[in-house]
């Protein structure tokens, strides 16, 4: 009987001592569940005040979005006025120099291609000089000049890519077009006339050349074409092609190591061209390194150099530059481009000095020059800019001795 009665009693022990075991356990996991729902409490209602706040700077940025629109659209209602006093203050100067500069000249035949093309004012109270532009043949000047203003310009057409060039050979009427920066084939028209009535390029001569052409920085004198010539990592040669026979007459080799460009505006002109009865100019870079634009007198027939010179304009902005009576005028402009000017020359016979010259600025056109070709029969210079085809004719004045 007692071994029975100790058993109950343990038992009622054990059961008793489960009991709060798992009373202590549950109380447990009841804490905890209980910290759990205070947590997602409290995150909620973190959640909801983030919520809110992003609600509240969503709103705030679209406000201020707003107000940088509306602020957009009255500094663009301030710059378009601003770029319309800049071009009226431009107007104002260029009419300054008309009136500072001999008569200005620009007649009906200015509107060859588009209506309201750019000219130059008139002085008041003249007549016209002339009814109409016209091919000069007058002689060649004794070589004493030098540049004093800009008389009118004529914007002929637009034919081609923004790059290019176009001259007339000084010894005849013919024409020629080179479009692009590279190419064994130019277009030759019998006059400006002829060029200036063509559709596009359809009614000229076609000529292959028997090598690539590179850069527009070729000239054109008495019958023969000159040009540049560079094929891979070839040296670069300046041609002599008689256009009259199709053939290659003479090739001499580039008298400078650097193949840098000679402008820095201009990457693809490689060298620069430029004749007159005085002889075959190159403009060059002497040196990758060599801030300064180079020239070189060439003879026409041998292509010998006959003498180099370092011209002190420097390469950096300049965009073309061409040759009148022995002097170099380098026209320079900036990166974004704007208005023309020819800020420095150099004088082979050292007549005339930068410091002596007159600061000529261009009317603004489209965009830059890609090429500036001289033609000393006319006085007139044929300009490529962004495609257009235009000529300046310029006004002289003879040299002083310094």
């Amino acid at each position: 009987m007692k071994p029975a009665f100790v058993l109950l009693v343990s038992a009622a022990w054990s059961f008793t001592g489960a009991q709060h075991y798992y009373q202590g356990l549950m109380d447990y996991l009841d804490n905890r569940l209980l910290a759990i729902e205070d947590r997602m409490q409290l995150w909620h209602e973190q959640s909801h005040r983030y919520h809110t706040e992003l609600l509240d700077f969503k709103k705030l940025t679209d406000e201020a979005m707003v107000g940088l629109r509306n602020h957009h659209k009255v500094m663009f209602k301030d710059l378009e006025g601003a770029a319309l006093l800049v071009d009226r203050v431009e107007q104002d100067m260029d009419y300054v120099e008309t009136q500072t500069s001999p008569r200005a000249c620009a007649t009906q035949a200015d509107k060859v291609v588009e209506q309201g093309a750019w000219r130059l004012e008139e002085s008041r109270g003249e007549e016209e000089e002339e009814d109409d532009w016209v091919e000069l043949r007058s002689e060649v000047s004794d070589c004493v000049e030098i540049i004093s203003g800009i008389r009118s310009v004529k914007i002929l057409k637009r034919v081609g890519g923004p790059k290019g060039m176009w001259t007339r050979d000084p010894k005849s009427s013919k024409v020629y077009v080179f479009n692009g920066t590279s190419g064994d084939n130019i277009y030759q028209f019998n006059s400006v006339q002829d060029f200036s009535r063509s559709p596009g390029v359809a009614s000229s001569r076609q000529i292959r050349l028997p090598s690539d052409w590179r850069g527009p920085g070729s000239a054109v004198f008495g019958g023969h074409l000159y040009y540049i010539q560079q094929e891979d990592d070839a040296d670069v040669q300046v041609v002599r092609y008689d256009l009259l026979s199709g053939s290659v007459t003479d090739v001499a080799m580039f008298p400078a190591e650097s193949r840098a460009a000679v402008y820095g505006l201009n990457s693809e002109t490689v060298a620069d061209l430029a004749a007159d009865d005085q002889g075959l100019w190159l403009l060059y870079a002497a040196g990758d390194g060599e801030p300064n634009i180079h020239l070189a007198r060439m003879e026409l027939a041998s292509l010998d150099i006959e003498q180099t010179w370092d011209t002190r304009c420097p390469r950096e902005n300049a965009e073309a530059a061409f040759v009148v009576c022995g002097t170099v005028y380098v026209v320079y402009n900036t990166r974004p481009a704007s208005r023309s000017r020819i800020q420095c020359l150099f004088d082979v016979n050292d007549m005339v000095s930068s410091e002596e010259a007159p600061l000529i600025y261009f009317p603004r056109r489209y965009g830059a020059h890609a090429s500036l070709k001289y033609n000393p029969e006319e006085e007139q210079l044929y300009a490529w800019d962004d495609g257009y085809q235009i000529i300046y004719r310029l006004t002289m004045k003879r040299k002083l001795l310094v």
